[in-house]
């Protein structure tokens, strides 16, 4: 295992006087510092691929959050009643940060910093006093048909303070670890057949290597993850009845990873529903929050039924309540009603006591 340098930034809840950017490649150290605003967490980086940022859970340990994917419409298709469901809710919770599992800005990503649509779509839609917390974003494959590296710039942050894209990256709360992941650049038919669609694969090119290397730094950090839950996001499926369907490629890569890395929780978009799939094979559970504004009514294929826990097809979006002995999640409609619930029970360890 390759030695690791780590550096930490402790940032006050109100400024941070730099953050850390690590180029996309493996192995590279630290080269440069920039300055922006940032929502009071601590950023850590290694010498390995994945940046790590350390976010608080609450006195009590607790954590909630919410999930919204496939949004930026300018407010069109319910993005608006979405976030104000959410702002509502964000509130009841006391969430911690949200999370956005991709295609954050239809139809063709950014392009550029200063696309209005990062306002239109994005700042001006998610107004709530307790959607003011941190955004952890990954990349969807529509925001791979504009220019990349707009989503993933500081200038953005500077621009507003709550937004954070990386390609892959590690948020650690202690008693949750998640692991974000790109899965665009595994989708082989992005390549093979783009159709009329350009995708900006600035970064990732050569890609077997660039797949190669998020694959082993995404299995060494599961492995070394001490956190009482794992949880994965990606943009793809790899389960779904969803028009998308399965992603076979994350089937065959980034599936056998998380079973055998003990992973609780798969979380996507992609799939313009709301969507709950148990495993026969481990206790992985796949969770589909891609409701933010466009829906695909009547869009289902048929499922096994003991699998499939839970499919709707409007809009929507999710929550995640963690303890230490138990994870709560529940799956929101466009005028905030709770559609399905699940939960999950583990005992605490002697470490623990």
């Amino acid at each position: 295992m390759p030695s690791t340098k780590a550096y930490t930034l402790f940032l006050s809840p109100l400024f941070s006087p730099s953050l850390p950017v690590l180029h996309a490649m493996s192995g590279l150290m630290l080269l440069s510092l920039i300055p922006t605003v940032l929502l009071g967490f601590t950023a850590v980086l290694s010498a390995a691929e994945l940046q790590r940022f350390e976010h608080a859970a609450k006195a009590d340990g607790s954590l909630s959050l919410l999930v919204v994917g496939d949004w930026g419409r300018r407010g069109a298709y319910n993005q608006t009643e979405v976030a104000l469901q959410m702002g509502i809710m964000g509130e009841k919770l006391d969430i911690d940060f949200i999370i956005s599992t991709g295609d954050n800005f239809y139809e063709g990503g950014l392009n550029g910093v200063d696309d209005p649509a990062f306002y239109e779509s994005f700042t001006r839609i998610y107004t709530a006093p307790s959607l003011q917390k941190q955004w952890y974003n990954v990349l969807g494959n529509h925001d791979y048909r504009g220019d990349v590296e707009a989503q993933l710039s500081p200038v953005l942050r500077e621009m507003d303070s709550k937004w954070l894209c990386l390609r892959s990256f590690i948020v650690n709360t202690e008693i949750a670890e998640f692991l974000f992941v790109d899965t665009t650049p595994f989708v082989d038919k992005y390549f093979l057949e783009p159709k009329d669609h350009v995708y900006d694969w600035s970064g990732i090119l050569p890609r077997k290597s660039y797949l190669s290397n998020v694959l082993e730094d995404l299995d060494m950090a599961l492995k070394e993850s001490v956190a009482k839950w794992k949880i994965v996001v990606g943009h793809h499926t790899i389960k779904s009845a969803g028009q998308h369907g399965n992603t076979v490629e994350l089937n065959l890569q980034l599936l056998p990873i998380l079973q055998a890395n003990n992973v609780d929780l798969y979380i996507n978009g992609h799939d313009h529903c709301l969507e709950h799939i148990s495993s026969s094979e481990s206790p992985l559970q796949f969770l589909t929050s891609g409701g933010g504004s466009k829906a695909w009514r009547g869009d289902v294929a048929w499922w096994d039924p003991k699998e499939m826990k839970f499919y709707y097809d409007g809009q929507g979006f999710m929550s995640v309540q963690i303890t230490q002995t138990e994870v709560d999640v529940m799956f929101y409609d466009v005028s905030g009603e709770v559609l399905h619930k699940w939960s999950r029970t583990k005992q605490i360890s002697s470490a623990v006591l």
